[in-house]
Order: C-alpha cells, then structure tokens, then sequence
C-alpha cells in the first residue's frame, strides 16, 4: 500500500486548524487576564474560572470522548467474545457527568480548589498528599500515551504512515498549542475538535451501512451470521465482571484532575451542573457511531473484501476494527474524513491530559511545598516545562507497547482502587485523617497487585470467587474484584482514622506521636466551629432585636 497523499494533505489542514484554534485561543485568554482578578496561574489552569457555558460542555465532553472512547467501543461491538452489551463506555459516563455533578462538584467548588489534590494537602499535609498524587501523575501519564497509540494504529492502517511519525507529529501539536493558553487553548481547540468528531462519524455511518459487503445488522443482532452475534451477551456467572466493568468506568473518572479542572473552571455551581448534565446526554450521542460501525464490521463478509481473510478478528487485529472497517468498506475520501474524527478524538483527550498533570505538579509541588514564594511568571514556565515533560513521557511510552487497552487499563484501574476512595473520605467523611489514608492507600495498591491482570500476563496471587480461564485461556477475575479492592480500600481509611482519633484525642498515645496531628487539628476545627456559633448567635440576636425595634414601632 502506497502513502496516501490525498489523507497526508487533508490531516495537514487539520492540523493547521487546531494549532491556528489554538493560538486565538491563547490571544484571546491574555485579554482576559487583563480583566481577571485571579493570579496568573490560576488564569492559565482554570481560565479564571470564568469558562462559557457552551466552551465547558464542549471542553468536558470532548476529554471524555478520546480516541479510546471511539476505537473501544467499535472493538467491544466486533469482537464476538463480547459485543455491545460489553461497550459500555457511554453510560457509565453518564453516572460520572450526574455523580459529579450533585455531588462532587459542590465541596470542590465552595472551598475554591484548584486541583482535586488541594483538600488532602490542607488536612494531610504535604509530605502524604505527595505519595497520593503520584498515582493521579501516572494515570495522565498513561492517559497521554493511550490517546497516541489509537491515534498511530489509525494512521498507519488508512494513511499507510509510519507509526512513529503520526506519534510525533500529534504530540507536538498538543504540547505546542497546550503551551500557548492553557485552558483557554484546550478548550476551545475542544470545540473545534467535537464538531469534527461529530460531523466526521457521522458522515461515515450511511457509506458503512450501505457498503455492498455486509448485510442487515439487524439479522445479524442476535443470529449467527459470519460470527456470534453483536449484541452479545452477558452470562449470568460473567455479571461481576460486567458490573466491575460498569463500576470501574463511572466511578474511576471521578478520579481525574481533568474532570474538576472543567468543574472548578465554571463561573458558578449551576453552571457546573448544567455541564455535567449536558456533557452526559452528548457521550451517549457520539458512543452511537461506533457501535454501529463495529455492527457492520460484524456483519461482513471479509473474504469478499480486499482485506481477505482471516478475520480481523483471527488475525489478532479487533483492536484497529474501526480503521480496518473504514479503509475496506468505504470510499477513499470517507476513510480520511473518519481518521479525522479519531485524531480529533485523541487530540482533544491528550491536551486536557496535559494540562491535569501540569495542575498537579506546578500547584500542588511546586507552588505548595518546593518555592511557596514563586512569581506567577515563575508559574508559567513552571507550567510550560510541566506539559512539555509530560508529553514526551507520555510519548516515550507509546514506543514500549502498541496497546492501548494495557495503559487504559492501568490508568483507570489506579484512579479507581486508590484515589477514587481516597477522594470520598476527603470530601465527605470528617473522620478521615493520615493515618486511615496511608493504610487505605497500601491496602489498595497491594490487593490490586495481587489480584494479577491477564492483560499485562501478571498472574493472580489473590483468586476471588469465579476466578477462571476465560475464552481465550486466559486466568480471569469474574467476581467484581476491582470494586471489592475500592470498598476495602474505603473502609480501611475509615475505620483507621476512627481509630487513630479516638487513640490520640483519650491520650492512649502520647500527642508527640501523633505525626498527623489528628487531635491538635480536630481542636482547631472545635474552636472554628464554636466561633461560628458565637457569631452566628450574635447575628440571630441583633435580626432579633431589629424585628422587635420594627414591632415596637
């Protein structure tokens, strides 16, 4: 297969049109500095907090639709070990956008964060808040990485470029404009790039379903045709797995600084919330063509296509269905358009993985605990240096593995079993302190490594009940283990805590042990909460003796 020069032009236009998107953005975001009365750094991360409603929903939707958004779902459709039923990406995420939306965002928002990592630095200090934020750095880190292996996979399916070369070209693009405004860049170089994920699927969905290679998905739904059928099933001893499955998308994405980097950049709580609901309703509209071209991909019969056969499937390539399908049941100019919806996908979840990391570490680190005193100029070098780092790990580590289900895997599985607990005791439980977060933080890392992954061939030294050889052979967990790790990990944080403060503040221990000062903090907290009351005594009292004044009158 020759380059395909017509799909090299059309790309470089694409290309051209976000960094250009990019730079407007970033001029557009130091006139609104201008008028901001935050810091600089809070100008750049958060766009002062002050984001449109319309850039938020595009911005928060296009993070969540990524490149392994598009190709996971076509694959889980194809693949006949699976099927729809198994690509469940649309509506777990619906359960975040609403979860964060009620819930979430409220505390994150009174108390004016800027990252999710601020509330465990101010109640546990630094030195632990830093382990904490190691896994939610990794997670970005991998998340990088799994957006440019679907995107190189792509590219050298249907452009017959080299896949170092698409790796390259669109890391640097990201990084470059991500560079330039921060927030403001990201999200509007997100509306550009939804809108091209929207029309360019789209587009391609009537040329797939009319190619004269496949027949009717709907015989093919639930008979047996050239493979099992695409709507799959989910067996009653695979329902754990399913539900873990379930669990692991919808709550594992509460755990991610780009989720409250949109939340914490509205101007208001209801603004935040209509963005999450919004968000939530157009995941599930951009999840449809995926599923209706891994459908078709389903019913065709390969061997009457140029691509022959074995299967894709046979020939261990399920995971590039979505490029394959394009390539061999579409016209030539229908397959450019299409790679053009997956590099918008991709290009719109890497730079918002970008910038979270580049949050945690400049204000988190090295704001809070290495150079306190640091100019907002310093910030933005601080932060620039930050994105251009995290983009080339993420970039070296597509050159390790081809996979973009191992890094997805890792990623979401670290912020689902360690942070995502972690971040419920924080916000909502009180009780919560160090000692419980140390111990919740080893249980969940131990248990989850124990548990194996047949994924990255790490056996398990942990089988939960229903643990079995899959229908690949492979040694598989089909008890919802990973959910099980997260509510262990939960309730160890609790019950710790509790323990540590009712050991420390009866004097069982004497206060000099007590590194987290649980009982020095919870007198502090006594004496806010009791000028509180006094204050607020007064105010009743002085409405009171006005409404009498008022009567007596």
């Amino acid at each position: 297969m020759a380059l395909n020069i017509p799909g090299l032009v059309v790309m470089a236009l694409f290309y051209l049109l976000i960094l250009g998107t990019g730079i407007w953005a970033s001029l557009r975001s130091k006139k609104e500095e201008k008028k901001c009365t935050g810091d600089g750094m809070e100008i750049t991360l958060l766009a002062g907090r002050n984001i449109n409603l319309l850039v938020g929903i595009f911005t928060l939707t296009a993070t969540w639709v990524g490149g392994g958004f598009i190709l996971g779902i076509a694959e889980a459709t194809y693949n006949p070990t699976l099927g729809a039923v198994w690509a469940l990406m649309p509506v777990p995420y619906v359960l975040t956008f609403f979860l964060g939306g009620f819930f979430f965002a409220k505390p994150m928002r009174e108390n004016k964060y800027v990252t999710m990592m601020d509330p465990f630095q101010k109640k546990y200090g630094n030195v632990l808040a830093s382990a904490l934020i190691f896994p939610a750095l990794v997670a970005d880190v991998l998340w990088v990485a799994r957006t440019l292996v679907s995107l190189g996979g792509t590219m050298s399916v249907i452009l017959d470029l080299p896949y170092v070369y698409s790796i390259i070209i669109s890391s640097v693009v990201a990084i470059v404009y991500t560079l330039l405004g921060g927030l403001y860049s990201v999200a509007y170089t997100d509306v550009i790039q939804l809108i091209l994920i929207f029309i360019s699927l789209w587009v391609c969905v009537p040329f797939m379903m009319t190619n004269p290679h496949s027949v009717d998905i709907s015989l093919t739904a639930y008979n047996t045709t050239f493979q099992a059928p695409w709507v799959g099933t989910v067996e009653l001893d695979e329902a754990g797995k399913w539900f873990d499955d379930f669990m692991l998308l919808a709550l594992g994405g509460l755990a991610y600084q780009a989720f409250y980097q949109r939340i914490l950049s509205s101007s208001s709580y209801t603004q935040a919330q209509v963005t999450c609901f919004a968000s939530s309703a157009c995941c599930l509209v951009l999840g449809i063509p995926s599923v209706l071209i891994g459908a078709v991909a389903a019913s065709t019969d390969w061997n009457s296509t140029s691509y022959g056969l074995p299967t894709p499937y046979e020939r261990d390539q399920a995971g590039s269905i979505l490029p394959i399908a394009l390539q061999y049941l579409t016209p030539p100019y229908i397959s450019v358009i299409g790679i053009g919806a997956v590099a918008a996908a991709v290009m719109s979840s890497m730079d918002s993985a970008l910038l979270s990391s580049a949050s945690l570490f400049s204000s988190n680190i090295y704001k809070n605990i290495i150079r306190k005193q640091a100019s907002d100029c310093e910030m933005q070098w601080v932060i620039r240096i930050s994105v251009v780092v995290v983009g080339l790990a993420g970039t070296g580590l597509t050159f390790l593995d081809s996979s973009v289900l191992v890094f997805w895997l890792v990623g979401v599985d670290m912020s689902y079993t360690i942070m995502f607990p972690q971040l419920v005791c924080i916000l909502f439980f009180k009780v919560s302190n160090g000692y419980g977060a140390i111990v919740g933080y080893i249980m969940g890392l131990v248990m989850r490594v124990l548990s194996g992954e047949p994924l990255i061939g790490l056996p398990p030294a942990i089988q939960f009940p229903g643990c079995r050889l899959d229908k690949e052979g492979k040694l598989t967990q089909y008890f919802p283990f990973r959910t099980a790790i997260m509510l262990i990990s939960l309730m160890s944080i609790l019950l710790v805590s509790l323990l540590a403060s009712i050991i420390f503040n009866k004097g069982l221990l004497p206060e000099k042990w007590d590194v987290f000062n649980v009982k020095r903090r919870q007198r502090a907290a006594a004496k806010v909460a009791d000028v509180k009351r006094t204050n607020s005594g007064k105010e009743e009292a002085a409405v009171a003796k006005q409404l009498l004044d008022t009567t007596s009158c």
